[in-house]
């Protein structure tokens, strides 16, 4: 796998994530790379591609209301998935989310033994998409025994504010928000959230910005007539437990095990 920058987070970025709650890491690999895992995650939508455990949710957008809560299983062959998780189970994509550049993350903000929540493919599909209002990624809906941190979000397409690009609110991950769940109340967000404090996260095809989950985030539907698709990958500690199981998650470094071999 390529490199176009350092794969190392610098101490002035670190700085910048921890006092801005973001940071843009620019692209980190060639253009070659991100449009192999466009067309891998074309793929995986139209059914050449399948795996049995994977969390899927069509987009309401593709007309089957009846098949658009999320389960794993592949429902039909259709470009309008809204989301597609478990994708470390797919060795390009597990190739990406191991990338020295974010082994480099977690060693610094989490620690040498590393797990992943989710890996998820987001999809905006052309003229549609659904409002993602103002939330906290993991401020009481997670439950998990150690409070995750880190998120990795890649752009597989140019996000523009007519596509539904990111929102957030700088400085907004120093504490934990929401009374209930992860999203903001209207009140919450008349004090948090108002307009003058967001931010449009434009970005390029194949760029990188890390975030951290606490950090105020929100999208708005994609007017454009071409799809505005991202991956997602949140770290965590591999000490994390699910409360209410016990359960694990798939480890990621130093080296991959599936939660099957744990």
């Amino acid at each position: 796998m390529g490199n176009l920058r350092e794969p190392v987070l610098t101490d002035a970025e670190l700085s910048t994530f921890e006092e801005q709650g973001y940071v843009r890491l620019g692209k980190v690999v060639e253009d070659g790379e991100i449009e192999a895992l466009c067309e891998r995650i074309d793929d995986i939508m139209l059914g050449k591609i399948r795996y049995d455990n994977m969390l899927m949710q069509l987009c309401p957008s593709a007309g089957k209301p009846e098949l658009s809560r999320q389960t794993k299983e592949f429902k039909v062959t259709s470009l309008k998935y809204r989301k597609i998780q478990d994708l470390e189970q797919d060795l390009l994509f597990l190739a990406y989310i191991q990338h020295p550049l974010f082994r480099s993350i977690t060693q610094k903000i989490i620690g040498e033994e590393t797990s992943i929540f989710r890996a998820m493919f987001f999809n905006k599909p052309a003229s549609q998409g659904v409002v993602i209002n103002w939330h906290q990624d993991g401020a009481g809906g997670w439950g998990l025994s150690i409070p995750p941190k880190i998120t990795i979000w890649t752009a597989l397409d140019a996000t523009r504010v007519a596509n539904g690009c990111l929102q957030i609110i700088a400085g907004s991950h120093k504490s934990i928000i929401p009374q209930k769940g992860d999203l903001l109340s209207p009140e919450e967000r008349a004090i948090h959230a108002p307009d003058s404090k967001r931010m449009y996260l434009e970005m390029e095809k194949g760029e990188v910005v890390l975030l951290h989950n606490w950090t105020l985030h929100r999208s708005e539907v994609n007017a454009t007539n071409h799809p505005r698709r991202a991956f997602s990958v949140c770290y965590i500690d591999s000490a994390t437990r699910q409360v209410s199981t016990g359960r694990g998650y798939p480890r990621i470094f130093p080296e991959y095990v599936p939660l099957a071999e744990q």
